[in-house]
């Protein structure tokens, strides 16, 4: 087993990976931005490192900087963890060029994996079925127009690069496919630093049923059963669970037999999953993509299987084998995990950063809760709006349900939006009660209308005081010095645990204002991507006029009225808080 592991990621994710290496007595080493100082993840390492300002392209993404601590911190192996750089092929061979071991499949699995034209490719010479799409990428709004007209609408545009919803738009009709491209483009280069996307036929109520497997150096490649990942928003998953309910088992056994004829093909090893749309027939399933990397949804698995996915990594990469066989997996049980995420489901699952002011976390049988956040942390807008997973297992589904219905009421979270609301009202939906929801569920066919909007973000920006525990950095290693007395003389001392926090600049942006009726405003936190209008324009209540991106996602705010376009407050690129008036809206005269 190594002797040190360096976790190249943040939040919750390396939370669960810092965990892994201290369990099986390795050195695990953090990083952190400027903005995750004071992250319960950069706490819980052995040691931790700066990486740099908070914008990832300078921090989380940046490969040299990744390397350079890993040089200092001495380590034998880095894990990517998940998003960032954990599917970037570049990366993983950087990492294998500098005499380390990468936590994960070999670098041209990622290549081939990551670029999805390729991937299809890879299914396809496995006797996989695919989704019926184009085999380049394209930015040509008419060559996406000309794959609707041959193949129907609607037509899902997507990231060649990416995952987990980012830079995927579907399109409905012609007139949508220019807008739709141009954005998926933006978020994909945004998320993953590559833009190009590609086109497939988009299927209109299917099921999102992923296969877990894991393959050691040796050749031996394994599933771990399934997952059902149909409930979604924006094309990103809600709830995940274990197994998918109401499959049948010979589409249990030809999905995992898929899986493991996919990764066999472009010589995988370590974790990875399959995913698949299952048509609405529940038997005709199609090959999605590969994720090279540990998944969100990866503890439902977990605890269906008694298999730590995270160890197994450390285990296979270092050579020690999975000591599991095929016929050694079964399945026990229910499993089903909740994404708590900084949105307010009430108002279109608008992101929120701000401050938690209190997180207290489920307790009970077989609940389990995994989270980079706790009470006083405050949300960074530049990263992904997840908060914590809620998991729970039960003997069955409906026992499942239950378990997560009283886990949701006894989890306490307050300070910002929070998907919590939905989450009870999913426990109790008919339609997912009896396992028939599929992955537009949620957007077209629930009423979420009882979901009653939530209070805004706590800002955190006021003083709360010194305090006696000081995070100091030496040479860009974290620190943690306890100071007796007063600090710096700033006039008396506070409790240990209590957090110093700067007021934040003013600007023109940064300040709320009280918004006149004509006022468009800003209903979250976030910068500019780009107008739709200019000033002198008309525009109908519904129009776009904005598109902000806000924690990794774009949103596009529409015209609050009708009216005339009489001012625009800001440009592309300028951030904006909460409430901030992005243009007015005049009567029309006459």
């Amino acid at each position: 087993m190594f002797a040190a592991v360096l976790v190249a990621n943040r939040g919750e994710i390396a939370v669960r990976v810092i965990r892994a290496c201290q369990e099986l007595g390795v050195r695990a080493v953090a990083v952190y931005s400027e903005v995750d100082r004071d992250a319960p993840h950069v706490r819980l390492a052995d040691e931790a490192y700066l990486l740099g300002p908070a914008a990832p392209s300078a921090s989380y993404l940046d490969i040299d900087r990744i390397l350079e601590v890993a040089r200092e911190a001495g380590v034998d192996a880095i894990h990517p963890g998940y998003g960032f750089l954990s599917e970037n092929a570049d990366f993983a061979q950087a990492v294998d060029d500098a005499g380390l071991t990468f936590v994960g499949p070999p670098a041209e699995a990622i290549r081939r994996m990551g670029d999805k034209l390729s991937a299809r490719e890879v299914a396809l010479n496995a006797g996989v079925p695919v989704v019926p799409g184009t085999l380049e990428p394209t930015s040509d709004p008419e060559v996406a127009i000309t794959f609707g007209e041959e193949h129907g609408y609607p037509v899902a545009v997507k990231a060649m690069f990416g995952g987990g919803g980012r830079g995927m738009k579907v399109v409905w009709n012609a007139d949508e496919m220019a807008e739709a491209l141009g954005a998926a483009e933006r978020e994909a280069k945004a998320a993953f630093g590559r833009a190009e996307c590609y086109l497939e036929r988009y299927l209109e109520r299917p099921r999102h049923v992923e296969i877990q497997v894991l393959g050691d150096l040796d050749g031996t490649m394994i599933h771990l059963g399934e997952r059902d990942c149909s409930l979604q928003r924006r094309h990103q998953k809600l709830v995940e669970e274990a197994p998918a309910p109401g499959l049948a088992p010979e589409v249990r056994q030809a999905m995992g037999d898929a899986a493991v004829r996919v990764a066999r093909e472009m010589g995988y090893h370590n974790a990875g999953t399959c995913e698949f749309l299952l048509d609405a027939d529940g038997e005709t399933f199609y090959f999605l993509e590969m994720n090279t990397r540990l998944q969100v949804e990866h503890p439902v698995t977990e605890l269906v299987t008694g298999i730590d996915l995270a160890q197994a990594q450390l285990r296979i990469a270092s050579g020690d084998g999975m000591g599991i066989a095929q016929e050694d997996v079964r399945l026990v049980g229910h499993a089903i995990e909740a994404r708590i995420n900084a949105e307010d489901p009430a108002s279109g699952f608008l992101p929120a950063a701000g401050r938690i002011d209190e997180l207290r976390a489920p307790m009970g049988p077989w609940v389990r809760f995994d989270t980079g956040a706790e009470s006083g942390y405050e949300i960074p807008r530049e990263y992904d709006s997840m908060i914590a997973k809620l998991i729970v297992w039960a003997e069955d589904r409906d026992g499942a349900r239950a378990r997560m219905r009283r886990a949701l009421d006894e989890l306490v979270l307050t300070g910002v939006p929070s998907t919590v609301p939905f989450h009870r009202l999913a426990m109790e939906h008919p339609t997912f009660a009896a396992g028939d929801h599929s992955t537009v569920s949620v957007e077209t066919e629930w009423d979420l209308s009882p979901l009653q909007p939530q209070a805004p973000a706590t800002d955190g920006e006021e003083d709360e005081g010194p305090r006696r525990d000081v995070t100091v950095e030496v040479g860009g290693r974290r620190l943690e010095v306890r100071v007796f007395g007063d600090i710096g003389g700033s006039g008396g001392a506070s409790g240990t645990g209590a957090q110093v926090r700067r007021r934040k600049g003013g600007g023109s942006g940064s300040s709320k204002v009280t918004a006149a009726s004509e006022d468009l405003v800003a209903p979250m936190q976030g910068t500019v991507v780009k107008y739709a209008v200019e000033t002198g324009d008309e525009v109908a209540a519904g129009d776009l006029v904005v598109v902000l991106e806000a924690m990794k996602m774009e949103n596009t705010i529409t015209a609050h009225r009708d009216g005339v376009v009489s001012e625009v407050h800001f440009a592309a690129g300028d951030a904006v808080s909460s409430g901030a008036v992005l243009a007015r809206i005049d009567d029309l005269q006459g």
